[in-house]
């Protein structure tokens, strides 16, 4: 009535791994849908920080003779490159100048990426 042999073939342990299912194979980087609306918003948030703000508040505060501002990030505010002159920057090595900007920029600096400040004197201007 019943036989006592299996109806089918008895695999070794080495050939078993050629008939288990395929795993799915899932990105080593999941987003819950939560998550990734989260990183959404934060991508497309700019940071408020304009280029003429910052020129604006830097020929005030400075008295900066000439301010060129190039937004790096296309047109985000996360990314600014600055070509600054100013007679303050007299006597100043690179260090020194780069803190007084940004001890004037501080809060915009806090809220953008990047901020890549060139800093001249008047006479260096003048010379290139």
């Amino acid at each position: 009535m019943f036989s006592r042999t299996p109806s089918f073939t008895v695999l070794s342990r080495g050939c078993r791994y050629l008939l288990r299912p395929t795993p799915v194979q899932r990105s080593p980087f999941s987003l819950s849908a939560r998550a990734f609306n989260a990183v959404n918003a934060a991508m497309a948030d700019t940071s408020g920080v304009t280029a003429d703000l910052l020129k604006s508040k830097l020929l005030d505060q400075l008295q900066a003779e000439h301010v060129e501002i190039e937004d790096l990030s296309g047109g985000c505010g996360q990314a600014f490159q600055a070509i600054i002159v100013s007679a303050q920057f007299q006597n100043k090595n690179m260090l020194a100048r780069h803190r007084l900007v940004n001890s004037v920029l501080k809060e915009e600096i806090a809220a953008i990426h990047a901020w890549t400040p060139k800093c001249l004197t008047p006479e260096q201007w003048q010379a290139q």
